[in-house]
């Protein structure tokens, strides 16, 4: 099915690796040209070189501290000059502390918020006046299911991604028509799972490891989710054909849920 989106420009952050490349990857395939930032520029690029574009599908690449508003200002803006236009966005970049309430130091608090919080905001006043020239503009805000099903190893992760929920849910009445839903994930088999394995000092493979993360977390599925599988339902969310969805959001876990 034809999504709608050749020529069209979405920017993406956190593009570097993990759902947000998977993100960039869809969009050029689709014919959309992808305006991206990281903070490793040089990763970035060579993460995007070789990926497959349609009908003259093109990047811009930077890099971008989300949470520094003017560095935003200045990716926003670029792109689109560059591209003459911009129709969507996608917050992508963010991370996890794992740390219980009780080890969670005050400033640790504060970077969890700036980043969960403020990433969002400076892109989203950055889009705006750009988004609203366009026929089909939208955001998609990825978040968690920690948002609505909070962890205690992860105390200050699951309150920041709490806020970000409330925020989306305000920023899709006060932006309309401007579309703003999220995505919220599970466990994803990104570089921060990989990374957690290879320190935890267990004599078990990388798939045994992550089965038994899947079971533990009582994912239905069994396993990890593959960024692409992220990436379709955000492209689907940009996409002019979910013209009529604002304010919504979507788990992306497996089946992993204990709540209504």
């Amino acid at each position: 099915m034809d999504l709608g989106l050749a020529g069209r420009v979405y920017a993406v952050t956190g593009a570097g690796s993990g759902v947000g490349l998977a993100t960039a990857a869809l969009l050029l395939a689709d014919g959309a040209h992808v305006a991206a930032c990281a903070r490793d520029v040089d990763r970035l690029r060579a993460a995007l070189g070789p990926l497959p574009r349609a009908g003259g599908a093109r990047t811009y690449a930077v890099s971008c501290d989300v949470r520094d508003g003017a560095a935003v200002a200045a990716f926003v803006d670029g792109a689109a000059a560059e591209f003459g236009r911009l129709d969507g966005v996608v917050n992508n970049a963010g991370r996890s502390l794992l740390a219980p309430v009780a080890e969670t130091s005050d400033e640790q608090w504060r970077d969890e918020f700036d980043l969960k919080i403020f990433s969002v905001l400076n892109t989203v006043r950055a889009a705006e006046p750009h988004l609203r020239r366009s026929d089909a503009p939208a955001i998609v805000n990825v978040n968690a299911i920690l948002a609505r099903q909070p962890e205690s190893r992860l105390g200050a992760t699951s309150a920041a991604r709490a806020a970000l929920l409330n925020l989306s849910r305000t920023l899709a009445a006060d932006l309309a028509p401007v579309r703003v839903n999220s995505v919220c994930l599970g466990l994803i088999d990104t570089g921060q799972w990989r990374r957690r394995y290879e320190t935890s000092g267990t004599s078990l493979s990388y798939d045994e490891w992550t089965a038994g993360l899947a079971a533990d977390r009582g994912i239905a599925l069994g396993r990890l989710g593959r960024p692409e599988e992220v990436a379709h339902p955000i492209v689907a969310l940009l996409s002019p054909r979910a013209s009529y969805v604002t304010g919504s959001s979507l788990d992306i876990g497996g089946g992993v849920a204990r709540y209504v």
